[in-house]
This record gives structure tokens, C-alpha cells and sequence, in this order.
């Protein structure tokens, strides 16, 4: 499980790397905000689509191959974001490495439920590594991209090499242990409960648009209220993705202690007020909120792949798509709005509808019962 979590860290380097270019791409090449979300949502939009159809796949047949395989095309197209000025090869490549990303997390997602025999607790470790690259990839996108520029941008393909060896060790690792193609055994009488997991895909969505909306603007955002120039934007990046680490194994710990679904409720109602005090706290005390923002949304994490995969307990491929990339993906198809209303109005004005959704996401999550009546000790 380290090294799936290690590749996983590798992989979600280049979901968070997108947003963190956003600020690099409106000083250095004069983008709108409008303009800088449009290139989220390249890196977001054949991601939501093909994620699905990813899952679907792995469901029929087992691909593990595609581990290391994605990860490098996922690091590619943002290595390659920098190269040259024009807009239209960004979003191309962007694209790309959305894609490259999207294929990577059901198969992963099959292959850690197999090697975790289905417990939460294991799945948030892994979780946690995709986390931490997230955490990461401020911080790496800063000490490249500031120090050399856009065109500096071809060194960040360096975790995506490293995350294809570490799948590649964790695969061999896999055959010689207990076989990747098991996992929790199926009782006759197992069913698919989609009306729950379509509950729970919707509130997934809203913390998504949350999630990404946030990533896309909280360096701009920061850069406004607290000043500090790029260290402020960067670190306010920063701890939105940190603290998503920590959130990642609190989730695991207390779903042991009091369950999935009512952590899950407690989450969604902490996030309508951390979001809300990040648009309208002003000053540094906007990175505290930044923090309690991250540890609402962060928290249920791992809680929502396996509810899905328990929800879907015959498609765990497609399930695991939904809930582990499409949770990060799907949010980025609402950035352009978030740009165009935030180049018309202002940054708090654009952000201020956010703090809506999780309010949504805990009407949806609240009527959630745990699957196939298991008790939080068994999924330990």
C-alpha cells in the first residue's frame, strides 16, 4: 500500500499543478481570469467524461498497466504547458494531462481496495498520498516556474517518471503478495444501491466546484486580502492542499469511531462555514479558514470512494472513477463561470456562491445510509 500511495502522491502532483500555473499564466501572459479558468477546464472536462468510461473498463478487465502509462502522460501534458505562447496548445496539452489523469485513478482505486481487502481506514493512507501531491504541487510549481519562468515547465515531468517506477515496483510487489484481481468477496445477495450512489455522486459535485473553484482562485484571492505578492498566493495554495492530508487521515480515524455517513454529515455543515469565511473573513485570518475549508472537504474523502465502491459493490471500477477522479475533475467545468463573473464583478463577488454548495452537498448526504449494514468496525 506505500507504494501505491507513493505513486498516487506522484500522479495528483498534476491536478494540483494546474491551478497552481493559473497566477503564473495571468502575470506572465496577461490572461483574464476568464481566460486562466478556461485552462482548468481543459485539464477538467475530457478528464470528467473519459472517467467514467475508465471505470467502466476496468470493471471488465483488469489493466494495470495503465498505472505507470498514465502517470507519465499525465505529467507530459503539464510539463509541456509552459512551452511556447499560444493559448490553444496550453489547453491541448493541459487537456492531455487531464486525460492521463483520469485513467490512472479507477484502475488504482481497483488495485488498492484489492490490496487494502476493502478497508476504509487503509483506503484513506492511500488517499492520503494523493493528497500530499496535491500539497506538493504549489510548492514545486513555485521553486520551477518562479525561478525560470513558463518555459522552465518541462522539469516538472520529473514526479511523473518517478510515479511510473513506483507503480511499476508497486504492480511486482502486488504479484508476488496476494493477487491485484482480488478483493472483498461478493455474497449472492450483494446488489447495486444507485439511488445512494447517486446521492452521494451529487453531493461529490458540489464538493468539487467548491474544491476546484478554490484551487482555481485562492492564490489570486490571497495575493488581494492578505498581500504578500506570490508567497501569499502560494501559501494560501498551500494549505488548502495540506491540510487536505491531514483532513484525509482524520476521516479514516473517525469513521471508525462514529461512522461513515454521519462523518460525512459533519464534514459537509463545517465546510458551508470554513467557505464562508474565507470570502468574507478579511486579512491573514483568511488562511485559518483556508484550513478549516480544507479539513471540511477533505475529511470525507476516502469516506466517499468506499461508500461508492460499497454502494457499487459489482462495479468498482466505475464507482471508484466517480468517486476518486471525477471528485476532483467534474469542478473544474464551472471555473470559466467563476472567471467570467469574477472579470465582470470582483474575486469575493465570484467566490461568494460557493459557500452554497456544501449546504447542498449535506441536504443530499443526510438521508445516506451506511451499505449493505455494515458497521464501521467491520470496514476497519
Amino acid at each position: 500500500m506505500t507504494l501505491l500511495a507513493l505513486g498516487h502522491a506522484c500522479v495528483d502532483v498534476y491536478q494540483g499543478a494546474v491551478a497552481a500555473l493559473v497566477p503564473f499564466f495571468v502575470s506572465e501572459r496577461a490572461y483574464t481570469y476568464a481566460a486562466a479558468s478556461g485552462i482548468v477546464l481543459a485539464a477538467s472536462l475530457l478528464s470528467s467524461v473519459v472517467q467514467p468510461l475508465f471505470g467502466a473498463l476496468t470493471d471488465r478487465w483488469a489493466m494495470p498497466w495503465l498505472l505507470p502509462v498514465s502517470c507519465v502522460v499525465g505529467g507530459a501534458g503539464v510539463a509541456l504547458a509552459g512551452v511556447g505562447d499560444s493559448y490553444a496548445l496550453t489547453l491541448v496539452v493541459v487537456a492531455v494531462s487531464g486525460i492521463g489523469v483520469a485513467a490512472y485513478h479507477p484502475e488504482a482505486a481497483r488495485v488498492a481496495r484489492a490490496a487494502s481487502r476493502g478497508s476504509h481506514t487503509a483506503m484513506g493512507w492511500f488517499s492520503l498520498g494523493g493528497n500530499l501531491g496535491f500539497a506538493t504541487a504549489p510548492l514545486l510549481v513555485s521553486a520551477v516556474v518562479a525561478t525560470g519562468g513558463l518555459h522552465a515547465s518541462p522539469l516538472l515531468v520529473v514526479p511523473a517518471l518517478a510515479g511510473a517506477a513506483l507503480c511499476v515496483a508497486a504492480l511486482r510487489s502486488g504479484r508476488r503478495g496476494a493477487p491485484a484481481t482480488a478483493g472483498p468477496a461478493l455474497a449472492a445477495d450483494d446488489r447495486d444501491d444507485w439511488p445512494s450512489f447517486l446521492k452521494l455522486t451529487g453531493a461529490i459535485m458540489c464538493r468539487s466546484v467548491v474544491f476546484v473553484g478554490l484551487s482555481a482562485f485562492i492564490s489570486l484571492y490571497a495575493r488581494q486580502l492578505a498581500g504578500g505578492g506570490e508567497v501569499a498566493g502560494t501559501a494560501a495554495l498551500f494549505v488548502l492542499y495540506v491540510g487536505g492530508a491531514v483532513g484525509t487521515v482524520a476521516g479514516g480515524r473517525l469513521a471508525t469511531r462514529f461512522g461513515r455517513v454521519p462523518v460525512l454529515r459533519w464534514s459537509y455543515a463545517l465546510t458551508v462555514l470554513a467557505v464562508a469565511g474565507v470570502v468574507f473573513v478579511p486579512g491573514p485570518a483568511l488562511y485559518g479558514c483556508v484550513a478549516l475549508t480544507s479539513a471540511g472537504l477533505y475529511v470525507p474523502f476516502s469516506l466517499h470512494i468506499t461508500l461508492g465502491q460499497d454502494y457499487l459493490p459489482r462495479r468498482v471500477g466505475t464507482a471508484s472513477g466517480v468517486t476518486l477522479g471525477l471528485a476532483v475533475s467534474v469542478g473544474g467545468i464551472a471555473s470559466p463561470a467563476i472567471g467570467a463573473l469574477a472579470d465582470a464583478t470582483s474575486l469575493r463577488t465570484a467566490l461568494a456562491p460557493l459557500t452554497v454548495l456544501p449546504a447542498l452537498g449535506w441536504l443530499l448526504v443526510r438521508t445516506l445510509r451506511e451499505p449493505g449494514g455494515r458497521s464501521a468496525k467491520e470496514a476497519e
